[in-house]
């Protein structure tokens, strides 16, 4: 009986685990509309029906600074398949954003956001944090924190194969 028990407890734990991740999975990414750095307005709506990694980050933060060149070959290696998209929460220092992206060649869109962006995606605890987009629109993972390249780049695969 107490092996009945447990096991049934272990069923229902694993039954409600998986719920959780593919309800998790099914959540829609918001619409946003943010100006650029070279002042166009850019709405996630624009990169319907393709893979989406947004990033949001600071020109004053070290591991922020660090993961751009992985971002730089993501977007470079994925060009036709992907959408690299950086969200510059720089208030302070919004003027160095266009100059730190030309010293660092970033090629892919940066735009500025605020707060007010984060909360849209359920807060950003830390930056960088990245999430990547289904082509349905669907957030499909969030990584707070610097994370290897491997990561991001595993789970573009993954979209990409669907």
């Amino acid at each position: 009986m107490k092996n009945i028990l447990v096991s049934f407890t272990f069923l229902v734990f694993m039954l409600f685990t998986f719920s959780n991740l593919s309800l998790a999975q099914e959540k829609k990414a918001p619409e946003f509309s943010l100006k650029s750095v070279d002042g166009k307005t850019v709405k996630l709506s624009d990169y319907k029906n393709k893979v989406v990694l947004i990033d949001f980050w600071a020109t004053w933060c070290p591991p922020c600074r660090k993961g751009i060149p992985d971002l730089i070959e993501l977007q470079r290696e994925y060009k036709n398949d992907l959408v690299v998209l950086g969200i510059s929460v720089d208030s302070d220092t919004k003027p160095d954003v266009p100059g730190f992206i030309k010293n660092y060649g970033i090629n892919y869109t940066v735009v500025y956001g605020d707060q007010s962006t984060a909360k849209l995606f359920g807060g950003v605890s830390g930056i960088p944090t990245s999430f990547l987009i289904d082509k349905k629109g669907n957030i499909v993972d969030k990584h707070v924190g610097l994370v290897p390249k491997e990561t991001l780049a595993n789970g573009i695969k993954r979209l990409l194969k669907n």
